[in-house]
Formats: structure tokens, C-alpha cells, sequence
């Protein structure tokens, strides 16, 4: 390796650069006032995007088929979300109606071991005057 002289002249780039690359014009200044009707952000207008011209341009035409997709998508999860709030009202309405229908089973048995207690039964017979008495002499069992 040759040590060759490694002093640059910035100053000598700066031209040399300057006269290969053509010159780019900047953009005049926009006064405060109408700055924010022509206000650029990100590649496209404001003013575009209210009126709906950027609907129209060929790179948002080509991303149709996956904003298509995506309201599909949207439309799946709130769908399964309506759904799903449904559901949870049905469960809690069953579970509502289980405790009350559970209760009054209960309260059935209770009223059923009641009634059929042996005293009971000759108390209706005899208020309902039937003219059935209860048998003094216990069962036999038949044998074969």
C-alpha cells in the first residue's frame, strides 16, 4: 500500500458534485395563511383526501382487494361480537330461570313429603268424608 496524499479539499467535492448532479429547484415558500389547504402529508393532499380524488389513484386502486378483505374482516368480528353478547345474555337469563325453577322444586318435594305423611292422609280422607278407614292389622307377606 502507497501512502498517497489524504488531504481532501470539501471545498473542490462541493463543485466537482455540484456540476455533475443537476441542480434541484426548491420550492417557493408558501405563505401561513394558505399553507394548510395545500399542506402535504405523507405523498398525498389534504384537499385530496376530503374530496375523495384520493380514492382514484392507481396505488389505492391496487390495495382495494385488501381493504375489501379488511371490512370483511371487520364485519366478521363485529358480527361475532353481537353474537357473542347475545349468548351471554341467553346464559344469564337460563341461569336466572334454573334458580327459580330449582327453588320451586324444592318447595314441591317439601310440600309432597308433607302431604304424604300417614296422619295427613286420614286428615284429607276424613275432612273430604270418603268414609275410608286406616287399618289397625299390618300387612302379611305372601311367600310361594
Amino acid at each position: 500500500m502507497s501512502m498517497h496524499n489524504r488531504n481532501i479539499d470539501f471545498e473542490d467535492l462541493k463543485a466537482e458534485d455540484m456540476e455533475q448532479t443537476p441542480q434541484m429547484e426548491t420550492p417557493p415558500l408558501k405563505e401561513a395563511a394558505g399553507a394548510h389547504e395545500e399542506q402535504v402529508i405523507q405523498g398525498f393532499k389534504i384537499r385530496e383526501l376530503l374530496d375523495g380524488t384520493i380514492l382514484v389513484r392507481e396505488n389505492v386502486l391496487r390495495q382495494l382487494p385488501f381493504v375489501l378483505f379488511l371490512t370483511f374482516l371487520g364485519i366478521i368480528y363485529i358480527g361475532n361480537r353481537f353474537h357473542a353478547e347475545r349468548m351471554v345474555r341467553k346464559i344469564s337469563e337460563m341461569k336466572t330461570e334454573v334458580g327459580n325453577l330449582r327453588s320451586e322444586e324444592i318447595t314441591i318435594t317439601s310440600e309432597l313429603m308433607n302431604i304424604s305423611r300417614p296422619s295427613e292422609v286420614a286428615s284429607l280422607v276424613a275432612s273430604k268424608n270418603m268414609g275410608l278407614k286406616e287399618s289397625m292389622v299390618p300387612p302379611k307377606k305372601i311367600r310361594r
